[in-house]
């Protein structure tokens, strides 16, 4: 059986990079592996635009939605503007459901500011739980990607490994966490709330020392570093020991039994900062209230990963934690 989440790198550059239709000068960045949103010239603009789709969640699933997809273009630097979405509903779906998914896709996008300019509804045969689709997109004058890294840059990564998968896994597989009080439960499932990487993505882009962001979703912050580098074609040697870990992400996935590096950690913003500008980086992210750390640095060559004192290379992109766990069917 082929495990479930993203394809494999291989597979994405033999059947999926290889088929983009026309070939186009305004398209600045096409799609890649790693790559968070397309580029395109319009005019005397930029106009960013990704699309996410949202299938392991049941519930909040428009408040995921629309975070997730605004992380991506927020790692070119600007903010999210417009919105599409598309909500295929499972055939189990009520109208207070879609009334609710509709009503979170609204509260998200207040939230962040951002428009909804039009999208597409409809039961859809065949599927067990619904499906959000979202596109944003936004005009800017300049941006970055994670293609732009550069040897010597520092990595710096934002909040606590695992966010997203933390909230996710209280909610379904709560009766398996007996080692955790009612208070981290709590804790954990509003570790949902901090998903949004907008604010501190404009915020360090603004400084001017930021290189290239990512957005580690599927694969966690492993499979982030991964795609990051690939995009950027360089290697990594990150210091495991210096990637925080909140207590209750580190309890419920010392009861699962899973990696939490390889958790999907939409809320983490991974930057490669210059080093002669990390420490603007930093106090500027604080002064906001977002916990900042170092966790290593770009180079040429291997990418490697420092754990407890052992050194194992990364050579692909992992298999999302939390895919192991639906396919286990705890």
């Amino acid at each position: 059986m082929k495990p479930f989440g993203k394809v494999s790198e291989e597979v994405l550059r033999k059947y999926v990079l290889p088929n983009i239709g026309t070939p186009t000068p305004s398209l600045i960045q096409p799609a890649g592996v790693g790559v968070d949103f397309g580029v395109v010239k319009v005019s005397n603009k930029y106009l960013i635009v990704s699309a996410d789709p949202i299938t392991g969640v049941r519930e909040d699933i428009g408040w995921y939605a629309v975070n997730v997809s605004a992380n991506d273009v927020a790692t070119s630097g600007t903010k999210p503007m417009f919105l599409v979405n598309v909500i295929l509903l499972s055939e189990k779906e009520s109208n207070a459901s879609l009334s609710k998914i509709t009503e979170d896709v609204d509260k998200a996008c207040k939230n962040l500011d951002i428009s909804v300019v039009g999208g597409h509804t409809e039961i859809t045969k065949g599927i067990d739980q619904t499906i959000l689709v979202v596109t944003s997109f936004a005009f800017t004058d300049k941006y970055v990607s994670s293609k732009n890294a550069q040897a010597g840059d520092v990595i710096l990564m934002t909040k606590t490994v695992g966010l997203e998968g933390t909230s996710i896994m209280v909610r379904d597989y709560g009766k398996y966490l007996r080692n955790l009080s009612a208070l981290e439960k709590r804790n954990a499932l509003n570790m949902v709330e901090k998903i949004s990487v907008v604010k501190e993505a404009v915020l360090a882009f603004n400084t001017g020392y930021v290189h290239a962001m990512h957005d580690p979703t599927e694969g966690g912050v492993l499979g982030g570093l991964y795609e990051m580098s690939v995009a950027s074609n360089l290697g990594f040697f990150v210091d495991e020991s210096k990637i925080p870990i909140a207590s209750e992400t580190k309890k419920i996935c010392e009861a699962l039994k899973i990696d939490p590096l390889k958790l999907i950690s939409s809320g983490v913003l991974l930057m490669a900062v210059d080093p002669a500008g990390k420490d603007v980086v930093i106090d500027l992210l604080n002064k906001n209230n977002i916990v900042v750390s170092e966790i290593g640095y770009f180079r040429a060559g291997e990418r490697v990963l420092i754990s407890k004192g052992r050194k194992t290379l990364v050579n692909a992109s992992p298999v999302d934690e939390l895919w192991r766990l639906k396919r286990l069917r705890l």
